[in-house]
């Protein structure tokens, strides 16, 4: 194996572990920072900047993250490219978590009934939640979760979360109900 062949093998990796890290630390810095219910979410999924997650915007950005997680670039994420995914927002929750906590209790509300879960040992990247978030995802069942699958349930994921079913996820459609 050429020199060349040999760090190319691994950009994949590399680029999925970047784009954890900064995941990661924007999460840690935006919650040092900000203190409103769902400013997580919309700093991070607001593509445009206007305080609004339109389903266009979200698309894009789901569009994105499968990109990140489809570490050997075959269309789809296997079983450990899932468990990678379901780690990485495992991750974030708990960043969020640890920074809500450090705020006093204040921040990024859980809305209606998208409960953060801990989990019940079901072996890494498939706590209750990921396991469930797969299987949504899944839709033909075959074991691997296609681009398009994932990206098909776009408009489901901002429906849960847009409680004043405006087409458009805000500051509003988090906290108190």
């Amino acid at each position: 194996m050429t020199d060349i062949e040999t760090r190319t093998k691994d950009l994949p990796m590399l680029r999925l572990s970047l784009l954890t890290t900064a995941v990661l630390l924007s999460a840690t810095s935006l919650f040092a920072q900000e203190e409103s219910p769902g400013s997580h979410f919309i700093a991070n999924w607001d593509l445009d900047g206007d305080g609004a997650v339109t389903l266009a915007e979200a698309t894009t950005k789901r569009g994105d993250v499968f990109t990140a997680f489809d570490a050997d670039e075959d269309g789809r994420l296997a079983d450990e490219e899932y468990a990678m995914f379901d780690e990485a927002r495992a991750n974030d929750q708990a960043q969020m978590r640890e920074a809500m906590q450090a705020n006093g209790g204040k921040g990024q509300g859980k809305g209606q009934g998208q409960g953060q879960s801990q989990g019940h040992g079901m072996g890494p990247g498939m706590n209750e939640e990921g396991g469930m978030m797969r299987a949504f995802n899944d839709t033909d069942a075959d074991g691997f979760v296609s681009r398009d699958e994932f990206i098909g349930h776009t408009a489901d994921w901002i429906a849960q979360m847009d409680r004043n079913g405006d087409g458009t996820v805000t500051a509003a459609d988090f906290g108190n109900p």
